[in-house]
């Protein structure tokens, strides 16, 4: 028999993890920029060229991060009592489980070094652990909406 179980996203705390690692996304790339770009096979000068839109590209990584954000909350919360525990390892989980395994297939059928699935799943790694702690120590229920989950 399937167990009930309320969550309750928190959108402020979704919110603010999906800040924290957008941030330290940005730290992450600027560090790695040189690792990045040899690991992708282009230049900063290449990227301008073809057009690539700056703008859009970071929109896109808010949305993801926020959708991240809210699924790691989701999860943590069924898995058990909320904290931060339960939120770091729902993260590792998640990211062992889907980011690492699909990056790694990606990256053997593209050929592409370790360096790079590293750049690109590192940060990966640390900032949903991030997220997790964030969103595992929030327990303000003044900004949350009740989902109920089976």
């Amino acid at each position: 028999m399937l167990e009930t179980r309320k969550v309750r996203l928190n959108y402020l705390a979704i919110l603010v993890s999906a800040l924290v690692y957008f941030g330290m996304q940005a730290v992450w790339f600027t560090v790695f920029m040189n690792e990045w770009l040899a690991g992708i096979g282009k230049t900063a000068e290449q990227l301008h060229q073809e057009g690539a839109s700056v703008a859009l590209a970071y929109l896109i990584a808010f949305f993801a991060d926020l959708v991240m954000a809210a699924a790691i909350s989701w999860f943590t919360q069924m898995t058990g009592k909320q904290n931060v525990f339960r939120g770091a390892m729902v993260a590792i989980v998640a990211w062992i489980g889907f980011v690492l395994t699909t990056w790694s297939a990606e990256y053997a059928f593209e050929e592409k070094g370790l360096r790079i699935l590293a750049v690109n799943t590192g940060i990966s790694l640390i900032g949903m652990v991030v997220m997790g702690v964030i969103l595992g120590a929030w327990k303000a229920k003044s900004t949350t909406i009740q989902v109920d989950a089976v």
